[in-house]
């Protein structure tokens, strides 16, 4: 069964647009938009399981240049 999450994301000033663009190019990413506000970027993501989602978090979002941190909410079917 697929994971999907929401992943809110701080990032440093001035980065917005460039995180926003390595964000779109990751496996799994559906959506990506930039907000006023706070959090800085949603991302909603689908992906195989929670081992696969803390992988993305982890080894790929934390290492975009300008995040700041990030806050992920998985998808709870009701």
């Amino acid at each position: 069964m697929a994971t999907k999450a929401y992943i809110l994301i701080k990032v440093k000033a001035g980065r917005t647009k460039d995180v926003l663009q390595s964000l779109k190019r990751l496996p799994g990413v559906e959506q990506a938009h930039s907000c006023f506000g706070r959090p800085d970027i949603i991302v909603f993501i689908g992906v195989a399981d929670e081992r696969a989602l803390s992988d993305v978090v982890i080894t790929k979002i934390h290492q975009i240049e300008g995040v700041e941190e990030t806050d992920t909410h998985i998808v709870a079917d009701a």
